[in-house]
């Protein structure tokens, strides 16, 4: 059986931290950004750990 393959989509868009965790961008950055509030904006720039519920979904398509 060949190796498994990780899905180049979602590694591009998914970083894994120094204990494990998933962490991912959020959307809704860039698009029509001057009217979005300055305080929107600026939360929008942090990003945010995949949730429990998605991570072993998540986890599985990040195969080495």
């Amino acid at each position: 059986m060949p190796k498994m393959k990780s899905h180049r989509g979602l590694a591009k868009r998914v970083k894994v931290t120094g204990s494990g965790k998933l962490k991912r961008g959020r959307a809704y950055t860039s698009h029509l950004a001057p009217r979005k509030s300055v305080k929107q904006r600026r939360q929008l720039r942090k990003s945010s750990l995949i949730s429990p519920s998605d991570y072993k979904r998540i986890k599985s398509l990040l195969v080495k």
